[in-house]
């Protein structure tokens, strides 16, 4: 749907499905998405609602946060997934993380002529805290659809299990960035 003076709205309708158990129940969602016109910089406005209740991942999210919490030296990893597609499964809350951060950035960064998808974790290395949150430093490889470039995006990230996940920096890297 155009709109005068102020962009193009498009109405979704989507089947939201749980990516840990695949044979769980799906959710509707409708959402409406509002691209502004002649402002490249500004993030889409979206507003969605979900029809019945996403399946609660607590206990999962609180033993990886007390896995993380007890470590005696922050972690560090690469690579993930290999180069095999091969995610070990200590590391696939972290690739968890990494989608939901990555997710902020694309949503900040699309136009209605943008495509992005995670490809992989190139790194990821936990800061040391002082409160209750964990930070992650990730340096991630996006994948943009349309131009088939591959983009590496730093982002550094905050995150408790009681109050989600915040992107505190995030930036296009140089296409040679050293790795």
């Amino acid at each position: 749907q155009d709109i005068d003076n102020v962009g193009r709205k498009y109405h979704l309708k989507l089947v939201l499905e749980d990516i840990v158990e695949k044979d769980c129940d799906t959710v509707n969602c409708t959402a409406e998405i509002l691209y502004h016109l002649g402002n490249t910089h500004a993030a889409p406005d979206v507003h969605f609602e979900i029809e019945g209740e996403l399946k609660s991942t607590d206990d999962q999210d609180n033993t990886f946060y007390n896995r993380m919490k007890s470590l005696k030296k922050e972690l560090e990893a690469q690579n993930i997934p290999d180069s095999r597609g091969h995610v070990p499964a200590e590391l696939e809350p972290l690739r968890r993380l990494a989608q939901a951060a990555a997710g902020y950035v694309v949503w900040q960064n699309s136009t209605e002529n943008t495509r992005y998808e995670l490809a992989q974790v190139q790194r990821v290395s936990q800061a040391k805290r002082s409160d209750d949150y964990l930070e992650f430093d990730y340096m991630v490889l996006l994948h943009e659809f349309v131009s088939q470039e591959i983009i590496p995006w730093q982002m550094t990230v905050l995150w408790h299990p009681q109050h989600g996940v915040k992107v505190t920096q995030n930036s296009r890297q140089p296409q040679h960035a050293e790795h």
